[in-house]
């Protein structure tokens, strides 16, 4: 391929998606070192890649870009993404092959045509497959703060206890492990660790977070720091990266926390691997219930369970998610 002076690339949401996107941006700056690279994202997620030293421009559904690129990259693929290409001319244009007809038949059949479990970021690549000057890197996400974040997360994570973020929140209900759960992992890990633990979540995870408190003996509940609502979300992503682990669901925050290399837990419910959004190239325990009929029940979720039995959160037991955070903290000094 000819000289490439510059790139676009259109990814407008979600948390977890734009995450998932930063390897491509480290993977295309490496290919071609000299180009400028530009970004376009909804407004809500700019913090998400404003300190990103790949990029030159971020450009939101607000102030869309225009004007000729070498190359266009659409990550999102759908007609909101089309719509702000409308004032942009490239020479080469790559989309995102979603591919959801696979999702959609997995859901409402079972059939399971995926053959690998791989990554939304393998497809990601996949969809700019003709570009050999593109390699993969074997390297995990990636997130910048800024040190008013980091300093934000240090007012609540000083002294020698262990460090735990606990993910509890997610859009939709079938993807929650339910709050009175992870009160009993926690109640559990306190029994047995000197630990300290991070509710971390948006404004809409305020009440979950308020029913993990409400269910912890007085002990365990002074053990816990609730920033669900009050930190955000880089932030958040700084308080992450000073935990020695994280439990989690399927969120954005599991993404984020997988940017800083982190020792992940995590939950799966109606989610399933296949979708691509496991924890991209970092080291993680994944609880699930396999073998489940009903699972998955939605390739993004539900808001509440379709059978009335939620067995596919359930049936994870409290018990094995705790033990398996002791023995990693058990086999490590982490702090």
């Amino acid at each position: 391929m000819r000289d490439i002076r510059n790139i676009l690339v259109v990814r407008l949401s979600s948390i977890g998606d734009i995450v998932l996107t930063t390897p491509v941006l480290r993977r295309l700056h490496a290919a071609w070192p000299s180009a400028s690279i530009d970004y376009c994202v909804k407004p809500g997620f700019v913090s998400l890649l404003e300190r990103s030293p790949y990029l030159q421009t971020i450009f939101t559904t607000r102030e869309a870009p225009s004007g000729e690129y070498d190359i266009v990259v659409d990550l999102q693929n759908n007609l909101r993404s089309r719509g702000v290409l409308k004032n942009v001319s490239y020479d080469r244009l790559y989309r995102y092959r979603k591919k959801n007809w696979k999702k959609l038949l997995l859901v409402r059949t079972g059939i399971n045509l995926y053959d690998t479990l791989d990554s939304v970021v393998d497809r990601y690549m996949a969809s700019m497959e003709e570009a050999d000057d593109i390699a993969d890197d074997a390297r995990g996400c990636e997130l910048w703060l800024k040190e008013s974040d980091r300093k934000f997360a240090a007012r609540y994570t000083t002294g020698r206890a262990l460090r735990l973020g606990v993910c509890f929140g997610a859009r939709h209900m079938t993807k929650r492990y339910p709050p009175r759960r992870f009160a009993s992992v926690i109640e559990m890990l306190t029994e047995k660790l000197d630990i300290r633990f991070f509710l971390l979540g948006g404004a809409e995870d305020t009440p979950h977070a308020a029913e993990i408190l409400s269910a912890l003996s007085p002990e365990a509940a002074s053990c816990v720091v609730n920033l669900a609502g009050i930190s955000s979300l880089t932030e958040s992503a700084a308080v992450l990266e000073a935990c020695g682990a994280v439990l989690t669901n399927d969120t954005g925050l599991m993404h984020i926390a997988s940017a800083f290399g982190k020792q992940l837990f995590v939950l799966f419910g109606s989610s399933v691997p296949e979708f691509g959004f496991l924890p991209y190239n970092t080291p993680y325990s994944l609880f699930e219930v396999p073998g489940l009929s009903c699972r998955p029940c939605s390739h993004i979720g539900k808001d509440r369970c379709p059978k009335g039995h939620f067995r596919c959160m359930t049936d994870i037991a409290e018990q094995a998610v705790a033990e398996k955070i002791l023995d990693y903290f058990n086999s490590r000094n982490s702090f």
